[in-house]
């Protein structure tokens, strides 16, 4: 007698530190020999996992499922399993699985009317269950890693522990007290900004020149620090050099009197005369300084809107286009005392990023974000970055934070924003963020002939790049086995498609409280030339007929994100007054392919410009930009 395929034991998630070894166990009954094999989160075959039992060590986390099946072509699948990976201080040896709390929650006190956060996180096989506790009582429907509370009070004061449990064991984490700050300890402001706006731009992928890792996550978290720090923020990734110039030109139209401002770039870049250059992704190599953006240029047309508070942030490199060129130095309108810089590294010298816990980072943009939300002068913040990074061993003596600015008053990023009396420019600026920042809706899709509903909801990770989450509903049982396909009309690029960086991507990914059938990546959407259209396709197996069968329905979904600016179709910024062109036209060296560096390997952000005459090497080397390094052997490690 033959019967189904009954799953008995569930796979369970657990939470580990990196290259800590796992097993998954599925346990399964049906007719004969049974066979098993595991897929990753990629729905990818896992190789040799045909066995109930998957062992699996990582350094990022990952996701699987596995699929159990007799000699009939029964089978089921389990439930997708999570191995999160915390990159925190390891357990011992001996360490059987039991709750491990690494992070516990941090005392604080608070003003009157403020939120305060709390988080405590433990490892555990299986993933430990949180239940929070306030004043020695259960804090209901607080069940989560992290807390938020709004609006402190009183009532809200007091202390806080964090119950972690699995089957094994059951652990407390140390008290958080939580105090409201009596009224006359409260600072009061008498600095302010009309509005904060931000452009953070990272360029990663390079038509011509050697790929960047870190730019990824760096904007990624420095505008998520901005905007708890009250800052409007657009950010964007992969820009050529005309989508630079109108980014930058919208950028400029949100300035004006009283409005803190903060320009942010990431990727390759040199110096020149004095000079700092932003490298396009579409620069040719030799490069001009016409193929890329000039800071000094960008922060001139800053001063000139009029803005309370100018900050340029740079992780890029200061190779010397020419070694005899004068210092760069700050050139305002006029003696305007709201202009600070902040280079990542010195004159002539490079910027580097590495593999910092299983993540890739500017070590500039590493600290910065250690140190951007404190109640500190901005020039104070940089200064304490610059220690920091003075203390890594990684880059000491090789990168120095150079730090100039013209402040006259103690201006900080955290500085409250008063909008009265401004209130019509702050509802232009308001309308002009919205334009690149507004979400679709989440949608529903009723596929009537199978009795599915899909629903699709959407995410996004920088201003440029949507990601789209497909869930099948099913209704009435009448389709089996549901396969969702999500495509996009017109093909997008995946620029996270190289190896190292979908995973990365994934990290990224905001929960949405329930895990998709499908995800459809979208980058680059401002070279959008029209509505995007989103294709979902539902492959289904008919109960009856058992016949697989294909419904296909398609939601247009305009113009998302700063896809509804239409950098593409802006008039290019006249760029003739500021373009100085080198008279450089060798031949030169072409790309080698690109290998990233291991975990704590240092890697320039310094574009490669050199000539491959070696009949001129000696005597360009001094006008040219040294040859790339990210390929040197003889690269430390950690």
């Amino acid at each position: 007698m033959r019967t189904e395929v009954v799953i008995l034991q569930q796979p369970m998630s657990v939470c580990v530190p990196p290259n800590h070894e796992v097993t998954l166990r599925v346990q399964a009954i049906g007719t004969g020999s049974l066979r098993y094999q595991w897929f990753d989160k990629h729905q990818s075959e896992v190789v040799g996992g045909t066995e109930p039992e998957l062992t699996v060590t990582l350094q990022r986390s990952g996701k699987y499922i596995c699929r159990v099946s007799d000699l009939y072509y029964n089978y089921q699948f389990t439930e997708w399993v999570k191995v999160r990976i915390l990159d925190e201080p390891g357990v011992s040896r001996t360490w059987r699985g039991e709750p491990h709390i690494v992070v516990h929650p941090i005392s604080q006190t608070v003003k009157q009317g403020e939120s305060f956060t709390l988080k405590c996180t433990a490892f555990g096989k299986p993933a430990p269950a949180y239940q929070w506790y306030r004043n020695g009582c259960i804090f209901t429907k607080q069940t989560t890693e992290t807390i938020r509370i709004e609006n402190a009070s009183a009532d809200t004061a007091g202390s806080y522990l964090c119950a972690v449990s699995n089957v094994l064991e059951e652990r407390w984490s140390e008290a958080a007290e939580i105090e409201i700050a009596p009224p006359d300890q409260l600072p009061r402001p008498t600095l302010m900004a009309t509005d904060k706006v931000a452009l953070l731009i990272g360029n990663l992928n390079y038509n011509h020149h050697p790929g960047l890792m870190a730019p990824t996550m760096d904007v990624h978290e420095l505008a998520n620090l901005l905007q708890q720090l009250g800052f409007r923020v657009v950010s964007l990734l992969d820009l050529t050099l005309q989508e630079m110039q109108a980014a930058i030109d919208k950028f400029l139209q949100l300035l004006d009197h009283g409005v803190y401002a903060v320009f942010y770039y990431a990727g390759h870049g040199y110096e020149h005369s004095g000079r700092n250059y932003l490298v396009a992704i579409d620069a040719p190599r030799p490069y001009r300084t016409e193929n890329c953006v000039c800071v000094q240029r960008v922060m001139h047309s800053m001063q000139e809107r009029k803005a309370q508070l100018n900050v340029i942030l740079l992780d890029t490199c200061r190779k010397w286009y020419k070694q005899k060129g004068p210092p760069s130095e700050i050139k305002p309108l006029a003696p305007l005392g709201n202009t600070v810089y902040g280079y990542a590294t010195s004159e002539d010298a490079e910027a580097f990023e590495v593999q910092d816990g299983g993540k890739s980072t500017g070590i500039f943009t590493k600290y910065l974000n250690k140190h951007v939300l404190q109640p500190e002068r901005v020039t104070r913040v940089l200064e304490q970055v610059s220690e920091d990074l003075g203390k890594d061993p990684l880059v000491r003596g090789r990168q120095v934070v150079e730090i100039r600015h013209t402040l006259a008053e103690p201006r900080a990023l955290t500085d409250p924003v008063q909008a009265s009396g401004h209130t019509m420019e702050l509802r232009r600026r308001d309308a002009c963020w919205k334009q690149a920042n507004v979400l679709p809706g989440r949608r529903s899709l009723d596929f009537q002939r199978c009795g599915v509903q899909v629903d699709l909801c959407f995410s996004a990770l920088f201003s440029n790049v949507l990601v789209v989450f497909g869930t099948v509903r099913n209704t009435n049982a009448v389709a089996q086995d549901c396969t969702l396909i999500l495509e996009s009309q017109p093909q997008m690029q995946d620029i996270f498609s190289a190896f190292g960086r979908s995973e990365e991507m994934d990290s990224l990914l905001v929960s949405i409280g329930e895990t998709p059938d499908c995800t459809l990546r979208l980058c680059c959407l401002q070279r959008l030339q029209g509505s995007l259209v989103i294709k979902v396709k539902l492959h289904y197996t008919q109960k009856q007929t058992k016949e697989r069968l294909i419904e296909s329905k398609e939601l247009d979904i305009g113009r998302p994100l700063i896809a509804s600016c239409k950098l593409n179709q802006m008039k290019p910024v006249d760029r003739r007054q500021e373009a100085f062109v080198h008279s450089v036209d060798h031949n030169i060296r072409p790309p080698h392919h690109q290998n990233h560096p291991g975990a704590g390997r240092p890697h320039t952000r310094k574009a490669e410009n050199r000539l491959q005459s070696s009949a001129k090497s000696t005597s360009m080397s001094s006008n040219e930009p040294e040859e790339n390094d990210e390929n040197d052997s003889n690269e430390f490690t950690m």
